[in-house]
């Protein structure tokens, strides 16, 4: 164990360096697992999973994970993060102050990530909302844990506020469910069959469902406390779903991308009221791949590897050059970019892209618009050194030597899983 720490603490000196200085990594990697975890940002409540409350303002590993089940996975939520290794365990670290943890204990936040109980034996996607979280079993069966104060966990109306260790959601027996994406306080699921079902908070249409009437004749948009068909689909499969802030998205087998939620029209490229409750078509998107939420806006992957974004542009999250909203999507150009996109994550006002193995983030840097502490800026979630904001991609001086895999972003930290190449 030693062994292994002290090789990660060599990588954490190496891993930021530039490319003239890789060989000095060389030595070290035989000692160093294949793949790890990395992170940076916020280190408030032990988020990022390094021992302390440090915030780290470069990708640093985490030297928790052995090389014989390495991470595979990361998801970031509000404060707190999910791993899932390579042989399906589940490990929390971070805030627990609705349960989000799924460790059943009383603890406020831990320091290092502990390994959920009460999974199956192998879990195959994790996802971190702003407090709850989930896990899909390898035979498609979902369990969600964390807040539940707005039926988020789809538990049921009589299920608690807080549900502290992984629960099965019941209703979907019998279903497989695919993927799930966890906004703030709602949750979106796509079965193998390509049905869309979603939960949670219903306000500002997130939930796709349309506005409801009541006896009196009001629109009501209420909270749904197990999961709801999303009926508009019926007929048509999907393929991926993302959960924001306030909004929601679903890709079609078809690549068709579709949004609903609050100010989906004024910044998401549509007309009319702000908010649309029932999922619309974006028009002249090339065929889409992958979708991201983000506070309020939306970042897509085309098919040819692409990246779009659109909505609120608050410092810079767009990536492309300004600050001004935009309301219809625009493509990513950057001459950093060498590959295609391969991946795309969103946090609350920042935003992170793989391209040719290589992390590039932009936008809230932590300078502006964050939550300041004796006069020091909480940011350090973009890992360029510093708390600027980028309006542009910038590439996260990485050894060339380590390659990204995954990226996720949360409200202000981000993680990444890398590995190993061959000089």
């Amino acid at each position: 164990m030693w062994r292994r720490r002290r090789a990660l603490l060599q990588l954490s000196s190496t891993l930021i360096s530039s490319s003239s200085s890789s060989s000095r990594l060389s030595s070290t990697t035989a000692a160093i697992p294949r793949r790890f975890a990395a992170l940076w940002g916020n280190g408030d409540y032990g988020r990022l999973g390094l021992g302390s409350l440090e915030s780290k303002w470069t990708p640093t590993p985490c030297s928790f994970f052995s090389d014989r089940d390495p991470p595979v996975s990361v998801a970031c939520g509000g404060a707190h993060t999910l791993f899932l290794t390579e042989s399906g365990r589940v490990y929390a670290v971070g805030l627990n102050d609705f349960g989000q943890l799924g460790i059943a204990s009383a603890e406020s936040h831990t320091l290092e990530p502990v390994e959920v109980a009460g999974l199956p034996n192998k879990v195959t996607q994790v996802s971190a909302g702003y407090h709850h979280s989930s896990a899909v079993s390898d035979d498609g069966e979902l369990f969600v844990w964390g807040n539940n104060s707005c039926g988020q966990l789809g538990l049921g109306k009589r299920a608690e506020n807080v549900v502290s260790t992984p629960s099965r959601i019941e209703c979907l027996s019998g279903i497989n469910i695919k993927m799930v994406a966890l906004g703030a306080e709602h949750s979106v699921a796509v079965t193998d069959e390509g049905n869309v079902l979603s939960w949670g908070a219903g306000s500002s249409g997130r939930l796709g469902h349309g506005h409801q009437s009541s006896i009196l004749g009001f629109s009501l948009s209420s909270s749904e406390y197990t999961p709801r068909l999303i009926k508009y689909f019926e007929g048509v499969k999907v393929k991926r779903v993302g959960a924001g802030m306030l909004h929601s998205a679903c890709i079609t087998e078809q690549g068709t991308l579709y949004v609903f939620g609050e100010r989906t029209s004024a910044k998401l490229g549509f007309g009319g009221s702000k908010s649309i409750s029932t999922p619309s078509a974006v028009q002249d998107l090339p065929c889409s791949e992958e979708v991201a939420c983000g506070g309020y806006h939306t970042c897509v992957l085309t098919s040819e590897g692409s990246l779009c974004t659109w909505g609120s542009n608050e410092n810079g999250c767009l990536g492309l050059g300004g600050t001004d909203m935009v309301r219809s999507p625009e493509c990513v150009e950057s001459s950093l970019f060498k590959s295609p996109i391969s991946e795309v994550s969103c946090g609350w006002k920042h935003t992170a892209a793989i391209s040719g193995g290589k992390v590039y983030t932009w936008g809230w840097g932590g300078a502006n618009g964050t939550f300041s502490v004796d006069g020091h800026s909480s940011g350090g979630q973009l890992g360029h050194g510093n708390d600027v904001d980028y309006f542009q991609p910038m590439v996260v001086n990485i050894n060339r030597n380590v390659k990204a895999v995954h990226i996720s972003c949360g409200f202000n930290h981000t993680a990444g899983i890398f590995e190993y190449t061959e000089a």
